[in-house]
């Protein structure tokens, strides 16, 4: 756990880290994310960029980690495009699409 005075604000993100109050301390449990992307995936550079901006500009702290997949882990993991992102093992952008990628 981190600990930190600073209370989360990101009311814009579709997730919040979890919290713990102790006295007057805030304590911050990491956001793990999790990229799931095709071997050739074009959007890793601009991804990474904007999950870097995204942590620092929430000032919580941020465990990311890049799994390079294919199409029989995607259909395994119910990923349902590249990139897919995770955030504490829940997919972002979770909607109908059925799972595979290209």
């Amino acid at each position: 756990m981190v600990r930190s005075k600073k209370i989360f604000q990101g009311k814009s993100l579709n997730f919040a880290p979890i919290l713990f109050y102790v006295g007057v301390e805030i304590y911050y449990m990491p956001v793990k994310i999790d990229i799931y992307m095709s071997e050739f995936c074009g959007s890793y550079y601009e991804l990474r960029g904007n999950i870097k901006s995204a942590a620092a500009i929430a000032d919580i702290p941020v465990e990311i980690n890049y799994h390079t997949i294919y199409y029989d882990d995607a259909i395994s993991l119910s990923i349902k495009g590249s990139p897919s992102i995770w955030i504490n093992g829940k997919d972002a952008f979770d909607g109908g699409n059925s799972p595979g990628i290209t």
